[in-house]
């Protein structure tokens, strides 16, 4: 087993991120609230850091080889979270589609029924590029999504990007984890 590469305080970090980023989801759901239909720069500020400490997060686990069970459960579950607390209140007040939510919800169900099969028999399956790639989309599009007018049409369409991206990563871990279990 490697060792840390960062002192024993220093390696809380990461872990201290995700449940920062835990932390913040409601008071993002009260300024998501409060503005409404309108676009709005501290919920998307807010958004915005969420998207960037998972980025970070991550890194600095894998970097200081401090990966840990509640890292790998946590932060996954931070990002679903946040997204899916953004997509709800974007759909219910008209700034996304439903059909986005749908999609989101269908992934994240997959993902969770996925993750209770396969944790109780040990299996652990890493994250994949894509799934990273469709994160960061997502973060990005509906980070803008908030912040913008909405006339703004591009960040619809780096949605719809980063939802694909999302679906095609799902059906990656199914593929994945059906091969693990058919070994």
């Amino acid at each position: 087993m490697a060792t840390r590469a960062v002192p024993a305080p220093l390696a809380k970090l990461p872990n201290a991120l995700t449940l920062g980023r835990l932390a913040v989801i409601p008071v993002f759901i009260v300024l998501m609230v409060q503005a409404g239909d309108a676009h709005t720069w501290p919920a998307g500020l807010l958004f915005g850091v969420a998207g960037v400490t998972d980025q970070i997060d991550g890194f600095l686990a894998r970097r200081w080889r401090v990966e840990s069970r509640f890292g790998k459960i946590a932060d996954p579950l931070a990002d679903r979270l946040m997204i899916d607390a953004a997509v709800i209140l974007l759909v219910v007040y008209g700034r996304l589609p439903w059909e986005g939510l749908v999609v989101v919800a269908a992934r994240d169900l997959l993902l969770l029924a996925g993750w209770r099969r396969l944790a109780p028999r040990g299996i652990d399956l890493d994250v994949n590029f894509v799934g990273k790639a469709a994160t960061w989309a997502l973060y990005l599009a509906i980070g803008c999504r908030i912040v913008t007018h909405d006339a703004t049409s591009w960040p619809l369409w780096l949605f719809w990007i980063g939802l694909g991206a999302a679906v095609v990563a799902a059906m990656l871990y199914v593929r994945e984890a059906w091969k693990v279990m058919h070994r």
